[in-house]
């Protein structure tokens, strides 16, 4: 990873590329071979939406056949495939899934909003949870049994009442056992195995085996967030994902190698993930480079990591703690760790984070697997404006109005006034009439 010098260098590198990219070159041959014409990104995902729409579980199982080259009869995973799945994994998972499960639970009830009214005011709000959700979990060669944990969770948390997941099918037609396996500890009322756009299509619209929901959440890749882009508004989202991002802030007391590990942590994710760090130490910024060299030799994914650190990574050196702030609020990352002396101290000064981690024993991996919160964060600078999935991703906001005679009289003036302000006489009436009536 490449270290840049100074405040202004290193705003510029942060500041570029901060948006989620919505196009691929390789999108051109899938819809040639799926449609037998070239389209570009969006227009191949609504094609897909459309078709899905309009069709049903027709539509999935040609595309299915098209795209995955599978013949798919039923799509729809039995309950009772649930709990074998279950049984049939390790007990050390089983142990850490359902451990997570508690502690994601725990943090999500702490979470809940409560209703209220004033009564001497006339006004109040409750939260009402939506009837249905669906959550996207990534599949096909991935495995990703704690994103089905940290998307339905929150979500009977916040009392939905039906909860389904749908995950693509491995090459052998199943969802791996670890996937179902969560489902089982969740709850999950509903399993579909469907991937892509066409998995989004239909949770926002329905087919003959698919329920449609309320909300669609989760993560995926390119063509399930154009697909949930496209069907927002037909359906709730809870926000479109780009790759994953993790921005570490140190200083010279830091741990180089354990800055290092949660560098490569994050690059093993996926070559276009974003593994920073921000440090007032130019002494650290050289050891941690060296570390990165020697430990992203040591993983699996050394490939994808050594591209990710290289093309999407960087080690910034500036002058102060202040300043590396300054950037995090700017870059708006998904993941902040403040891995540095006294980290509560720097907790006001941040603005703009998916998630923040204080101190080195509170690493951004413990978030990914049971922390608490959800692990499904805003990404691509989206935390300038977007929360993590929570409890308030399926909750409305209702607010309710019980204003008493004698208020009713006195609002009802500067209604009509504002009102006659916007030439909109029929709403003065509306509130001058009362007055008339119940004063006279």
């Amino acid at each position: 990873m490449n270290i840049i010098n100074g405040f202004e260098k290193s705003k510029s590198f942060l500041s570029s590329n901060r948006y989620i990219n919505l196009t691929s070159d390789s999108v051109l041959k899938s819809s040639k071979m799926v449609f037998g014409e070239l389209l570009d990104a969006h227009s191949y995902v609504q094609k897909i939406v459309n078709q899905v729409r309009d069709n049903g579980d027709s539509a999935i199982k040609n595309l299915v056949l098209k795209i995955e080259g599978n013949e798919v009869n039923d799509f729809v995973i039995k309950q009772n495939k649930l709990e074998e799945a279950y049984n049939r994994i390790p007990k050390n998972l089983q142990k850490a899934l359902t451990l997570s499960s508690e502690r994601i639970t725990k943090f999500h009830q702490k979470s809940m909003p409560k209703s209220w009214y004033d009564e001497s005011e006339g006004y109040g709000q409750n939260f009402i949870p939506v009837n249905s959700v669906g959550a996207y979990i990534p599949g096909g060669t991935a495995k990703y049994p704690s994103t089905v944990l940290m998307s339905t969770i929150p979500a009977k948390i916040a009392g939905v009442k039906n909860i389904s997941i749908t995950c693509p099918m491995n090459s052998e037609g199943n969802i791996p056992d670890s996937v179902l396996a969560a489902a089982y500890i969740a709850e999950v009322d509903k399993v579909y195995g469907v991937g892509g756009a066409q998995a989004i299509a239909a949770l926002a619209y329905g087919t003959e085996s698919i329920k449609r929901v309320d909300i669609i959440c989760g993560p995926g890749n390119l063509f399930v967030t154009l697909a949930k882009k496209i069907v927002f508004g037909d359906v709730g989202i809870d926000g479109l994902y780009g790759p994953t991002e993790t921005l570490v802030i140190a200083d010279k007391a830091s741990n180089p190698t354990l800055v290092a590990a949660d560098l490569i942590a994050q690059a093993e994710h996926d070559e276009l993930a974003k593994p920073i760090l921000i440090t007032n130490s130019l002494n650290l910024a050289k050891k941690v480079q060296n570390e990165l060299d020697i430990r992203v030799e040591r993983i699996n994914r050394k490939r994808i990591a050594q591209i990710s650190l290289k093309e999407q990574g960087a080690i910034c050196v500036v002058d102060s703690i202040e300043e590396s702030l300054t950037l995090a609020n700017i870059f708006s990352p998904e993941h902040l760790c403040l891995s540095v002396e006294s980290p509560e101290k720097w907790i006001p000064f941040v603005i703009n984070a998916g998630m923040i981690f204080l101190g080195e024993f509170s690493h951004e991996v413990l978030g990914d697997y049971g922390a608490g919160p959800s692990h499904v964060m805003p990404t691509a600078g989206t935390a300038r404006f977007n929360s993590g999935l929570g409890v308030h991703t399926f909750q409305k906001t209702v607010p309710i109005v019980n204003i008493a005679k004698s208020d009713s009289i006195k609002i009802g003036d500067l209604a009509a006034t504002i009102a006659k302000e916007e030439g909109l006489t029929g709403h003065a009436e509306a509130a001058e009439i009362r007055k008339e009536l119940f004063e006279s």
